[in-house]
């Protein structure tokens, strides 16, 4: 590209660069250029005649070179929008997903507003207990989890949000004592270890987040047994699991 390249064109070239790597390849480029220049992606598509220099057609380069080697985009950017919040992210915490979302929704159908105590156990970038406090401002939120690098993320976002969750360090419940929730929420890791997508598209992302194992079950064996003891009467356990792993 040249020196002079404009915006459209610097989103032209990125995009025919990832097209063999990412479904998104257009969405990417554009989000990526974002970044790059500092501006909104509204300006990036309002105003593509816009030059934007050297400098940022270099730093473009680079990113699209790491998001066409498979780094996720979430951690180029350095963010992630979830539910009804964005979370910084960054290779030591899962990149929230999507279909996760729903976890959210069926945990708000089941605390219907009201003040109840939720435990969001492994929470990496706090996403989902973050979401539930900004849905349900009544409910007191607590958020665990084993690494102490996800939990430094998770509560930067929460002082980034100005959401009052607490979090503390625990490897499922070793640190939660007797204490009583009337919603637990969990997405364990359920990826059975010899997973191909280890070495593919996964492979920039924390494996203890995502590896369940030989069968994918072993974090969710663990939620499941602790579970009994530390729900209060009528209280819901709500956890995401495989495809294919409902029957087990």
């Amino acid at each position: 590209m040249s020196e002079g390249a404009t915006v459209g064109e610097w989103v032209r070239w990125a995009s025919r660069r990832l097209e063999s790597s990412s479904p998104s390849a257009r969405l990417d480029a554009e989000l990526l250029l974002a970044f790059a220049t500092g501006l909104p992606r509204s300006s990036i598509l309002g105003f593509p005649e816009r030059r934007p220099g050297h400098r940022v057609g270099e730093r473009v380069c680079e990113l699209t070179r790491q998001r066409r080697a498979g780094v996720p985009l979430a951690y180029l950017t350095g963010e992630k929008s979830f539910y009804s919040v964005t979370v910084g992210v960054g290779p030591e915490v899962l990149v929230p997903r999507a279909e996760t979302e729903l976890l959210v929704d069926e945990a708000l159908s089941c605390l219907a507003g009201r003040r109840a105590a939720v435990l969001d156990l492994g929470t990496g970038s706090g996403a989902i207990a973050l979401a539930i406090k900004s849905e349900c401002p009544d409910a007191r939120v607590t958020a665990v989890d084993r690494s102490l690098a996800a939990l430094t993320r998770a509560e930067m976002n929460a002082r980034r949000l100005a959401l009052d969750v607490s979090f503390a360090a625990s490897d499922w419940w070793s640190a939660l004592g007797d204490y009583r929730f009337d919603l637990i929420l969990c997405n364990p890791p359920y990826v059975r270890s010899r997973d191909p997508h280890f070495e593919g598209p996964l492979r920039f992302e924390p494996r203890t987040a995502l590896d369940g194992g030989d069968d994918g079950l072993e974090a969710i064996r663990s939620v499941l047994a602790g579970a009994p003891r530390r729900l209060a009467a009528g209280g819901a356990l709500l956890l995401e699991h495989g495809y294919d792993q409902r029957p087990a």
